[in-house]
């Protein structure tokens, strides 16, 4: 019911096996030993981030670009020009890097999962190209243009295509625009036409997009940045394109990288999951918002069970950099709430340094491999039907009202799963007063702690109360089986 999807950064990574290996390594000839890590973990989604086509602009403007520049040196101390290939989201076409192995090798690479029961996931860009974007040539119409005196008040903002004409740069309202895309129009009802079309180009070479920045096309918010350019968007987007993937693809996945509370609104309009950024910021804040976490993990289910959690992205710092001594503890309060869970490539074995997305390599960090037991061990937990099916009702704990301490409880009609929390520096010690306690037994329970993953918690029962004690940044959990009448 909820997928465990894997991010992978595509290029760094078969660039690492590349030279572990001593060889050119493509998506078609990836080792068997990383398929069945896939299979081990139990991955139903694989994210390949980053396979399109790059841009030669992207890469250039990137290694000048003075800020990023300093990003590139703070993680490669020896930071080599061919390390940077820009960002694979200034999208020239929708066709697959011939670096990586091409279209054939995508192809491949999707077979094999598919005989482990495990989908692809690629990225799909909708609110912007790359400068050198192979649709410029013929249809600038496509681009929200800007004139010599719009250029003139904002240099930073727009593109010379041609001599003395300007076409807006991609961007968020709230943020510089991105330097080495341009802006889509959607007010031109054929942007929206082609961008469908490469949507549905997309749809034949994977089994999911992850949707970049999906709010950005809403009506609302176009015309709110873009009307007074572009003119006015009449029609949503989101609705008729993913009709028409689905109409040739039914089971087909769609993810929208979502902010600004308009997670439900895409929902509604088709997707199948959104962002849940509002879980990731309240966990992580320091110290955790336990009063504002607890609202919103008690949403409505026909919500919840729509949002993509997680504590790491490319796009966010490292887990093991934002909650530091709390990365275990966050692991479990993510994998044991409902919806889609996303992990990302180095978040398994604690690596601390975010890769910037327009490198092709890596630091050399060391491997945290009792991580990534516990990690393992916490995919295995997620796949119980409790954690699939079962509602989430919160615990008042209040262990003299630390309110850095919190729990949870998922249950079916035969299971009960507690999960408990301590995002403290102190141990506490709590008494969890329920009805679904009544019934079990010491012998009955399956035990689980974030810190000593192989010796588990021997909770005491009395009654419907469990006495248990949490160390500083741990977490537990304790699951149930009860027998049901006849």
């Amino acid at each position: 019911m909820f997928p465990l999807v894997y991010e992978i950064n595509t290029r760094v990574w078969l660039k690492e096996l590349s030279d572990r290996l001593g060889r050119l390594i493509t998506l078609e000839d990836v080792p068997k030993e990383e398929f069945e890590f896939f299979r081990e973990a139990g991955f139903d989604i694989i994210w390949l981030m980053g396979v399109w086509k790059p841009s030669r602009y992207s890469a250039a403007i990137s290694a000048s670009h003075c800020g990023l520049r300093t990003d590139f040196l703070e993680h490669l101390k020896d930071l080599h020009p061919d390390d940077i290939v820009g960002s694979p989201y200034s999208i020239t076409a929708y066709e697959v890097n011939e670096a990586i192995g091409g279209s054939k090798a995508v192809k491949a690479f999707r077979e094999k999962l598919a005989t482990m029961g495990i989908r692809l996931m690629l990225d799909f860009v909708p609110n912007h190209m790359a400068l050198d974007n192979r649709w410029l040539p013929e249809h600038p119409d496509y681009f929200i243009t800007m004139s010599r005196h719009e250029q003139c008040q904002d240099p930073r903002s727009c593109y010379e295509y041609v001599r003395g004409k300007y076409l807006a740069h991609g961007k968020d309202p709230y943020f510089p625009p991105w330097t080495d895309t341009l802006q889509l129009n959607y007010a031109n009802p054929a942007t929206h036409e082609m961008m469908i079309h490469n949507l549905l180009h997309i749809s034949d070479l994977c089994d999911a997009v992850r949707c970049d920045v999906a709010m950005l096309i809403l009506k609302d918010i176009f015309n709110t940045t873009w009307g007074n350019l572009g003119g006015r968007m009449t029609d949503e987007f989101w609705p008729k394109a993913i009709q028409a993937v689905r109409q040739r693809h039914p089971d087909f996945v769609f993810l929208a990288e979502s902010y600004w509370n308009r997670e439900w609104e895409l929902q509604q309009m088709g997707f199948d999951f959104t962002y849940d950024k509002p879980f990731y910021d309240l966990l992580g804040s320091s110290p955790v918002n336990v009063p504002k976490l607890k609202g919103h993990l008690q949403g409505e289910w026909e919500y919840q069970k729509k949002l993509c959690r997680f504590i790491e992205n490319h796009d966010e710092i490292r887990a093991s950099e934002r909650f530091g001594p709390n990365h275990a503890v966050a692991a479990l309060v993510l994998l044991t709430s409902p919806g889609m869970h996303l992990v990302h490539q180095g978040q398994l074995t604690g690596l601390r340094k975010k890769i910037p997305v327009q490198l092709i390599r890596h630091s050399k960090e060391p491997a945290h491999k009792a991580l990534l037991h516990l990690y393992l061990m916490l995919f295995a937990f997620r796949s119980e039907p409790v954690f699939q099916e079962g509602g989430l009702e919160w615990l008042e704990l209040n262990p003299n009202g630390d309110s850095l301490c919190f729990g949870y409880c998922r249950s079916l009609p035969d299971t009960v799963a507690f999960v408990l929390a301590n995002f403290s520096a102190t141990g506490i010690e709590t008494k969890l007063t329920h009805q679904a306690v009544s019934g079990l037994t010491e012998k009955l329970l399956t035990t689980f702690t974030t810190r000593f993953p192989d010796h588990p918690h021997d909770p005491t029962i009395t009654d419907s109360t469990m006495n248990i004690r949490l160390a500083p940044h741990e977490g537990v959990l304790i699951m149930g089986h009860r027998n049901l009448p006849g």
